[in-house]
């Protein structure tokens, strides 16, 4: 197994991070150039990165053989979305909206292909492109709604389907179905622009980090937290895989991709939406540092 892609992205993360961190303590970037920060991300380098993930393959061939990999992605998402309304009683409003999110929205989308590419060859980097189609309309149509606020239903429906993301994932999809190709000046613009997402995203985290005294860190939230997003849900996705039989290597896709860190989208909307920011940190930051042990032993597991 070569892990070698998994640690180089996760390496890269946390340098990114300390970066953030060492702006932030310095003063170079102020609360008002993380609130600049924050909106970047929101409005321009995640829609963008939206509309790139959407833009591969796609046949009627492709989708026969990818169509149990959808079902099982939707399923793990509605099973998540449930889970998370009935494991956290007793947290604050603010907090509970992170948990449920980041519940359900895992950092599939960015450490996925690395971990596809490194140990389960070509057809996992397909099985783990399509696994996040669903993931991604999920985290912006159910997951957004945890983060905005309005006084009806009709009002929050409008809020989240004006969504920059929102209308990302209606572009992404329709380029996706249609397989049209936009100008390659276009393309490249979307490409590039999407390439500073990760960097983005994880410089806001590291400017939270350092507003965060060290020792908080290590709470019991965070603990219950890593608990369920690294080994509750994958050993429930395992354990259903393997009752209804499905192919080792799409229940290994599918296991390895719902065992993946908090998602640093978790800290971009709680900033946003001003919602417990330093709880959203927290999580990213101790399930991605845990994930080092635990990704390489479910990957163990599911290759031996």
């Amino acid at each position: 197994m070569d892990f070698t892609s998994l640690f180089n992205m996760q390496g890269m993360m946390f340098c990114i991070l300390a970066l953030g961190w060492y702006l932030r303590k310095s003063g170079m970037i102020d609360k008002s150039g993380k609130a600049l920060l924050s909106s970047l991300v929101m409005n321009v380098t995640l829609p963008a990165s939206i509309v790139k993930s959407f833009q591969m393959e796609f046949s009627m061939n492709i989708l026969k053989l990818t169509l149990e990999v959808i079902v099982i992605s939707f399923l793990i998402q509605i099973f998540s979305n449930l889970l998370s309304r009935v494991l956290y009683p007793g947290w604050s409003e603010e907090s509970k909206k992170v948990l449920q999110y980041a519940t359900i929205v895992s950092n599939a989308g960015i450490l996925g292909n690395a971990i596809a590419e490194g140990i389960f060859g070509d057809l996992g980097i397909m099985y783990a492109a399509v696994y996040t189609i669903p993931t991604r309309i999920f985290m912006w149509s159910v997951g957004l709604t945890y983060f905005t606020e309005a006084p009806t239903k009709k009002e929050l429906l409008k809020k989240v389907v004006t969504h920059p993301c929102i209308i990302g994932i209606f572009t992404g999809m329709v380029l996706l179905v249609s397989q049209f190709q936009l100008p390659g000046f276009v393309n490249q613009t979307v490409r590039t622009v999407a390439g500073a997402n990760t960097f983005c995203a994880m410089l806001l985290i590291g400017c939270t980090l350092a507003e965060i005294p060290f020792k908080e860190v290590f709470t019991r939230e965070v603990y219950y937290y890593t608990f369920i997003r690294l080994f509750l849900i994958p050993v429930i996705v395992l354990a259903g895989c393997r009752l209804f039989h499905i192919d080792q290597l799409i229940t290994a896709v599918c296991v390895i991709l719902s065992a993946m860190p908090a998602a640093s989208t978790s800290v971009v909307l709680a900033v946003k939406y001003g919602k417990d920011d330093r709880l959203a940190t927290k999580i990213v930051v101790f399930s991605t540092v845990v994930s080092l042990i635990t990704l390489p032993v479910w990957c163990y597991i599911l290759t031996v």
